[in-house]
């Protein structure tokens, strides 16, 4: 028997131990519901920031370690909230050092990095989940659960926030697009076969802050999505455009509201045609729980043997392919379409990935 099939038994009997690299913004928050969560047995942290990680060890009373590498013996999983360009090597460790990983969104700052977590994982038969926390949202699950029901029609989602200096190592596409992104393959589940995409930059960091992307899909429907760093307000909101509904899922206000039509009349006043039409609004409750402690419950569910992670690494490939693409459009501002173009639809298509 492996040393991880002992590992994996022993997750039945005990507190999975567990420990976060990283406690930047993120990391704060891994740490925070870690420290609160009863089935785990916390570790501890590691930061190459010294004194921030010594703050927060002290804070939540656990170990400090200023190199990862030495905390790996002593867990089962990790959470990995580094910055995007260190994802690759720090999850390459973990994973070759037979620990269970949850790294941040995006996966990986490119694509071999990505494929190459992914191949890494299997190879060493641990969890690889990545942190796609829209997913555990509960107004995304409650949409899903509306949507099963509707014929979904166009899509439409736009996720803006102020200016800051957090995760200004990529571009909008890979910080905040690509929540939606994730989102969108989850809800519409075809093939993409237009795409168009155009952004501009407004700070001095050099990459996109503001894009637009347009996809069609192969069962007809469409989607728009915008994501916007220089937004003077926060907003993270999808509308769904349906045959015979609207639903609007607001995930700030962890909020649904389904709008239906009810009654349309028509009648004629000293020859003026009179036009009224009636709506209805339901408003659907949802739960309150924290999306992060939704995930990280998923992951410890998942380390223990339960299930493969709802957003695995093959999933978050997926995402950060068409992101890419999305990226590459919105940088040189020419469409892409699969109908016009068969041969580059073959090209952008085995790109992305048969089920995208």
């Amino acid at each position: 028997m492996t040393s991880h099939q002992l590992n994996g038994q022993r997750s039945y009997l005990q507190p999975i131990r567990i420990g976060v690299i990283g406690v930047g913004n993120m990391g704060q928050h891994h740490t925070r519901v870690l420290s609160l969560m009863k089935d785990v047995e916390f570790v501890g942290i590691a930061d190459v920031n010294v004194e921030r990680g010594l703050d927060t060890a002290s804070k939540y009373r656990v170990h400090f370690f200023e190199d990862y590498q030495e905390m790996l013996p002593h867990v089962d999983a990790v959470c990995v909230a580094v910055p995007t360009r260190l994802h690759h090597d720090v999850g390459m460790n973990c994973l070759q050092n037979n620990v269970h990983t949850l790294i941040e969104k995006p996966i990986a700052a490119s694509i071999a990095e990505a494929e190459s977590l992914v191949n890494a994982a299997a190879d060493a038969n641990c969890i690889l989940q990545v942190g796609h926390i829209e997913r555990f949202n509960p107004a995304f699950l409650e949409l899903t659960k509306i949507l099963k029901t509707e014929e979904l029609l166009a899509i439409e989602a736009h996720r803006m926030s102020p200016y800051s200096q957090r995760a200004n190592d990529v571009s909008v596409v890979l910080d905040l697009m690509i929540h939606d992104i994730d989102l969108l393959l989850e809800l519409v589940g075809s093939e993409v076969v237009k795409l168009s995409a155009s952004g501009s930059r407004a700070s001095g960091s050099g990459y996109l802050d503001y894009v637009t992307a347009t996809l069609g899909f192969s069962s007809g429907i469409v989607a728009t999505l915008t994501a916007s760093k220089v937004t003077h307000r926060k907003i993270r909101s999808i509308a769904a455009h349906c045959k015979n509904s609207l639903t609007e899922a607001d995930f700030l206000n962890n909020e649904i509201l389904i709008h239906r039509q009810t009654t349309a009349d028509w009648s004629a006043d000293y020859g003026q045609v009179l036009y009224r039409q009636d709506g209805l609004i339901e408003k659907v409750y949802t739960s309150n729980i924290e999306p992060l402690h939704a995930e990280l419950e998923h992951f410890i569910h998942c380390v223990r043997g339960g299930d493969q992670p709802s957003v695995g690494g093959e999933q978050a490939l997926k995402a950060l392919k068409l992101a890419s693409l999305i990226e590459e459009m919105a940088l040189d501002s020419n469409g892409w379409n699969a109908l016009e173009a068969a041969s580059e639809y073959q090209n952008v298509t085995l790109a992305l990935g048969a089920s995208i």
